[in-house]
C-alpha cells in the first residue's frame, strides 16, 4: 500500500508540473508558484509547500522518507 506512495508521489508531482528540470510552464505547479510568489512579495520562500514539492519532484523521495512510508505502511497493515 505505501509502496505505491513511494513510487506514485514522484509520478503525481511530475504530472502536476514539478519536474527534474524545474516547474513546467502552464502547469498546476506553475500556478502554485505564481500564487506563492505573489503572496510572498515576489519570491517563493525556502521551505514553503511549493519549494518542498519542487525538491521532491526534482530529486524524488529521500531514503529516509521512503523508509518512513514503509514503516508506517507496516504499522497500519499490522493493525488490520
Amino acid at each position: 500500500m505505501f509502496g505505491v506512495a513511494v513510487v506514485g508521489v514522484p509520478v503525481v508531482l511530475g504530472a502536476a508540473g514539478f519536474t527534474a528540470t524545474g516547474i513546467a510552464a502552464g502547469s498546476i505547479a506553475a500556478k502554485m508558484m505564481s500564487a506563492a510568489a505573489i503572496a510572498n512579495g515576489g519570491g517563493v520562500a525556502a521551505g514553503s509547500a511549493v519549494a518542498v514539492l519542487q525538491s521532491v519532484g526534482a530529486a524524488g523521495l529521500s531514503a529516509a522518507t521512503q523508509g518512513g512510508l514503509a514503516a508506517a505502511g507496516a504499522a497500519v497493515l499490522g493493525q488490520l
